[in-house]
């Protein structure tokens, strides 16, 4: 599941993630802009755990909400495909550019688009398996952030 080096990228099918992680804004509909919100949350937390840039992409035709924030206000890269375009063939085309600079990691449930990618040279990951590493990444940074602060905690409480 792991990859042996880590990749320069992370490409992520944001529809079919939302579709895969229920718990995420849990109760809104999963094409609309609290759901993409919540994901957006989880992925930035993600990137600045790994230090690996992450790249969401959803299709606009699916968009529900007010527009996409303008570029820069999120701390990862969130693409909406302009009309007659899907996310899919933006990810082909991002990941046939990327892979050969580096390992490029796809997540999608798609199988169709995991096999195009990975002909292009990219590793993928099917939503789960992402799911599983995010949360278990996220858990283990939400302990030890618990063991700094408790350590801390102590060194003050023993300094005065």
């Amino acid at each position: 599941m792991f990859l042996a080096v880590p990749p320069i990228r992370i490409l992520i099918d944001g529809y079919s993630l939302l579709h895969q992680w229920p718990e995420l804004a849990a109760g809104q509909p999963r094409h609309s802009a609290p759901a993409r919100e919540a994901l957006i949350r989880v992925l930035t937390h993600y990137q600045d755990i790994t230090g690996t840039p992450v790249t969401v992409f959803f299709d606009a035709r699916q968009r529900r909400g007010p527009p996409p924030p303008p570029a820069g206000q999120e701390a990862i890269e969130v693409l909406f495909s302009e009309p007659g375009q899907t996310a899919d063939a933006m990810i082909e085309r991002v990941a046939a550019r990327l892979a050969p600079l580096g390992e490029v990691l796809v997540v999608t449930e798609d199988l169709l688009e995991r096999q195009t990618v990975e002909a292009f040279g990219a590793w993928t990951w099917s939503c789960s398996e992402f799911m599983q590493h995010a949360q278990k990444l996220l858990a283990e940074h939400q302990q030890e952030l618990r063991r700094l602060n408790q350590r801390d905690h102590a060194r003050f409480r023993n300094r005065f």
